[in-house]
C-alpha cells in the first residue's frame, strides 16, 4: 500500500518539480543566439555573432537537462554560480555535412546557425560543440550570457509576420510548436499557401505515431511574402528574390533544396509561437532537405510532396536516418566500426537500446544490409520505411517506436 500511495505522490509531484526547476533557471521569453561555424575539413571553430531576446518560451520545459537523441553537436547551459547543466539539446548542421564534401579540403567556408533556449534569470555560461561522424567532439565553444546586457537585441515585440493557427494543442504548456513558413510565395500567392499548409499537416498526421498523438501538436502557419514566385535554380541560372534565398543545388547536388540563411529564416518566424520548422517552398521541382533541430524544407507542387514533406520532418524533428543506399551514389557517411547515435540504423557495434526489442515479436522487424546510404556494413530494421522510399504508405515499426519515444519526451 505505502508503495501505491509514493507512486501516485510521484506522479502528482512530477509536474510541479518540472514547472518549479524552468521557473528557478528561466523566464518564460526565448533567448536566441547566433552563431557562424567556420573551418574546413582539418580545422574548425565557432564565433558567436549576436544575442537575441523575443517574447515567450515555445521549448521543453521539462527534461530539461537531458537530450532524447544524441545529434552531431550539442547546445549546453549550465548556471555560471553553481556550474549545474540547466537546458541542453542537439542539432546538426549543414556546415558539418560540408565538410564531407571535396571543397571542404581546398577551403574556408562559414555557415550561420542560430539556436534557442530559454531566457535565463542569471548569468549562464553556454557551451556549443561539433562531432564529427566518429562521435568525437572536433571543436568546441564558451561563452558567457548575462541576462542584464544592453546589447542584447529585442525581437518579435512588434512587426510580427503574419500567421495563423492551423491547429491547437491539447494543452498548449506540453505540447511541440510547429511553424510552417512560406518561403517563394507571392503576397497575392498566399491561398496557395494556406491549402499547401493544409495538405501538409494531413500527409503528417496520416501516419502513425502522429495520427494517434495529433493532440500534443500546435501547428501554425507564417505568411512570410515573397517579392518573386518560386526558388533559385543555380543549375538553371535562375536566382530569384524570397524571404530565405532558398535554391536548389546546395553543395551541387542537383535535388538538394536548402537555405543557408538561418537568421532570416528566424528572424521571419520572431514572436510566432514555433520551435520546430517546416518551410515550405513554391517549386514544382523535386527537392529538399531535413535537418536535426533545424529545419525541415519541401518543395510544395511536386507529385512526392506528401511522403516528402513527412520524410524531411522525420530528419528534422526526430534525426531519423535515411534508410536508402544506391549503387551509383554511395556516401561514405557512418564508419563501420562506430554505432551511428540515429536510433533507425546501426552497424551492430552497439545495438543496445534501438529495436531489439522488436525483434521477434513485432513482424517483419530485424536486420536488412543497405541503409545510411551504405549498400554494406549499415542495416535498417524493416525492408522498407517512410525514411526509405516514397512508395511506402507509412513509418516502419522501428521508426514508429522512435517517435513515439521523442514525442512522450516532449510532452509527458
Amino acid at each position: 500500500m505505502k508503495k501505491i500511495l509514493s507512486f501516485f505522490l510521484f506522479l502528482l509531484c512530477c509536474p510541479v518539480t518540472f514547472a518549479q526547476q524552468f521557473d528557478e533557471f528561466f523566464t518564460d521569453s526565448t533567448l536566441r543566439i547566433d552563431y557562424n561555424f567556420a573551418g574546413d575539413a582539418n580545422h574548425q571553430w565557432i564565433a558567436l555573432d549576436q544575442l537575441n531576446r523575443s517574447p515567450r518560451w515555445y521549448g521543453k520545459r521539462q527534461h530539461l537537462a537531458e537530450l532524447p537523441v544524441e545529434g552531431n553537436g550539442q547546445i549546453t547551459v549550465r548556471s555560471h554560480r553553481s556550474g549545474e547543466v540547466i537546458y541542453r539539446n542537439s542539432f546538426s548542421t549543414l556546415f558539418q555535412e560540408w565538410l564531407s564534401y571535396p571543397e571542404a579540403k581546398t577551403t574556408t567556408r562559414s555557415f550561420e546557425n542560430v539556436f534557442l533556449v530559454p531566457f535565463p534569470k542569471d548569468t549562464i555560461d553556454v557551451t556549443v560543440e561539433l562531432r564529427n561522424n566518429r562521435r568525437e567532439v572536433i571543436t568546441q565553444m564558451t561563452h558567457t550570457v548575462v541576462p542584464s546586457d544592453i546589447l542584447i537585441r529585442r525581437i518579435g515585440e512588434r512587426d510580427i509576420t503574419p500567421y495563423w493557427t492551423l491547429q491547437q494543442a491539447r494543452d498548449t504548456s506540453r505540447c511541440i510548436h510547429i511553424a510552417f513558413l512560406a518561403e517563394g510565395y507571392t503576397e497575392c500567392e498566399m491561398p496557395v499557401f494556406e491549402e499547401d499548409c493544409r495538405v501538409a499537416t494531413e500527409a503528417l498526421f496520416a501516419h502513425e505515431p502522429f495520427k494517434s498523438m495529433r493532440d500534443r501538436f500546435n501547428i501554425i502557419a507564417v505568411k512570410a511574402a515573397s517579392r518573386e514566385s518560386g526558388t533559385s535554380e543555380p543549375g538553371k541560372g535562375v536566382w530569384k528574390d524570397t524571404p530565405l534565398s532558398s535554391h536548389f543545388n546546395t553543395f551541387y547536388s542537383d535535388r538538394y533544396l536548402t537555405t543557408l540563411h538561418l537568421k532570416a529564416l528566424h528572424d521571419c518566424l520572431a514572436g510566432t509561437p514555433y520551435e520546430h520548422i517546416i518551410v515550405l517552398v513554391n517549386t514544382n521541382n523535386y527537392g529538399g532537405g531535413g535537418i536535426l533541430n533545424s529545419y525541415n524544407l519541401a518543395m510544395a507542387h511536386h507529385p512526392a510532396f506528401k511522403p516528402v514533406v513527412v520524410h524531411e520532418f522525420g530528419h528534422s524533428f526526430a534525426g531519423l536516418a535515411d534508410e536508402y543506399a544506391y549503387e551509383a551514389e554511395q556516401i561514405p557517411m557512418y564508419p563501420h566500426d562506430v554505432e551511428p547515435w540515429e536510433p533507425n540504423i546501426t552497424t551492430k557495434v552497439n545495438f543496445k537500446g534501438k529495436w531489439e526489442n522488436l525483434i521477434g515479436k513485432v513482424d517483419g522487424v530485424g536486420f536488412f544490409e543497405g541503409a545510411g546510404y551504405s549498400l554494406k556494413g549499415v542495416w535498417r530494421g524493416c525492408k522498407d520505411c517512410r525514411m526509405r522510399t516514397n512508395s511506402n504508405p507509412e513509418f516502419c515499426p522501428v521508426c514508429r517506436q522512435a517517435l513515439t519515444r521523442l514525442i512522450n519526451f516532449y510532452t509527458e
